[in-house]
């Protein structure tokens, strides 16, 4: 247990090979459903739990719209001039990487036991997550737009002043 934390503390800092090596898990995943032309409801079980992380992975720690008294804890700005608070996710970038590479594999092991093999016709499964995928994003985007916040900054906003044209003189 210890190995594997300490793996997944050096691998902190590299989101974007973590998420490479997990869309690259995925890949894997689906062309072995693909081929073996089964496990659907694996699939489908699997593509939910996703969409359940994204969901989380937009919203804020603290949902304004359970914030009946303003002292209560932190709010959003709703107003141009109030102070800027930074968004804090529900569900923070690693753990979202972390679960849902996880969901990956426990579905991956799924694929090798054929109790799991449920017969279902997929284009329906496929249909009705469209769908669900629409209805749910619908709903989070009009969350983000009544309470004014943005999950997708990238940190604190800087100003450059003049740019200065001096030249230095080599001595």
């Amino acid at each position: 247990m210890q190995i594997y934390q300490s793996w997944l503390d050096k691998s902190t800092p590299f989101s974007a090979f973590r998420w490479a090596a997990t869309l690259l898990l995925t890949a894997i995943y689906m062309i072995r459903v693909y081929i073996l032309q089964g496990w659907y409801i694996v699939t489908y079980a699997l593509g939910i739990y996703h969409l359940n992380l994204f969901i989380a992975f937009l919203s804020p720690k603290v949902d304004p719209s359970l914030l009946d008294d303003p002292d209560e804890g932190p709010a959003l700005p709703t107003k141009q001039n109030e102070e800027f608070r930074p968004f804090i996710r529900r569900l923070p970038e690693f753990k979202f990487w972390h679960s849902a590479t996880k969901g990956i594999v426990i579905a991956m092991i799924c694929t090798f036991f054929d109790a799991f093999d449920v017969p279902v016709f997929w284009p329906i499964l496929v249909m009705y997550f469209i769908m669900l995928f629409c209805i749910t994003m619908k709903r989070q985007i009009k969350h983000m737009i009544k309470y004014r916040y943005l999950p997708f900054t990238h940190g604190k906003r800087t100003y450059r002043g003049k740019e200065d044209t001096a030249k230095t003189f080599a001595s």
